[in-house]
């Protein structure tokens, strides 16, 4: 069940250095939100802070609130790593874990959350899952073989695949084709209107035809100079943003004036 992201008052730190500041914006169910938006702006560091993988790094931590469906997924009670279940992250380089097989990638987070489960059902889940992200008929008959000997685009399939076999309700995507040639960047674009169906999606992304291809709402972030703490600047439908955005800043990106 695809969820709803709410972000209120987030300022973002690393150790003392405020990074980003401010951040108020909500993310609708099953739809892609892209955040946009020049180098070193926050978009990434953001995005992290919705699943809580931002705090891994030794001193970062984030004030203000992330609601899921209404609960705060910082809330004192709440475990990080259900949270990072619930809220599955696919990164901007393809990271099948080389030793392992295509299959047990797949598995890998499954086996972690919950131990041994009956073959027939992980048989199940591989199937579904790699059919989730548009790899089975690639990769059915070599489940056997190592994950890294797949192409590039499809190591990023892989990775989708291993993200969604936990079932997650949200997916956070950190310029997921960026390291990929222009066909698997059409194939990850094509699975994510796929994907958008059943999950809510969140995409960092410094191509503005993807965002502007594969997105319903898209969040413009800047920052007023090195050293600064990273803005949202402007938020809307993506058709609104890219004919015309209230901001002169956020014109300017799109228009590829700076950034």
């Amino acid at each position: 069940m695809a969820k709803r992201i709410d972000v209120t008052d987030l300022d973002i730190y690393y150790g003392a250095f405020k990074a980003v500041e401010g951040v108020t914006f909500s993310v609708e169910p099953r739809s892609v939100t892209a955040l946009i938006g020049p180098s070193g702006c926050g978009k990434s560091t953001v995005l992290r802070t919705l699943n809580r993988m931002h705090e891994v790094i030794p001193g970062a931590y984030a004030d203000g609130s992330v609601l899921l469906d209404g609960e705060d997924v910082y809330g004192s009670d709440v475990d990080p790593v259900n949270v990072r279940r619930t809220i599955g992250m696919v990164f901007q380089r393809p990271n099948p874990f080389p030793t392992m097989s295509i299959k047990d990638n797949v598995l890998a987070g499954l086996k972690l959350q919950s131990g041994r489960r009956p073959k027939s059902e992980m048989e199940t889940v591989v199937e579904r899952s790699l059919r989730g992200a548009n790899l089975w008929d690639e990769v059915k008959d070599r489940l056997d073989r190592p994950g890294a000997s797949l192409s590039g685009g499809q190591q990023q399939r892989l990775c989708i695949a291993r993200a969604i076999a936990v079932e997650p309700q949200v997916l956070l995507m950190d310029e997921p084709c960026s390291a990929l040639d222009p066909i698997s960047t059409l194939a990850i674009e094509d699975l994510i209107e796929e994907l958008k169906e059943r999950y809510t999606i969140v995409i960092v992304t410094h191509n503005m035809q993807q965002a502007a291809r594969v997105s319903d709402t898209t969040a413009f972030f800047n920052l007023a100079g090195v050293g600064k703490p990273g803005r949202l600047i402007e938020i809307a439908a993506t058709q609104v943003m890219f004919s015309n955005p209230t901001q002169q800043a956020t014109e300017d990106y799109i228009s590829g004036r700076f950034g």
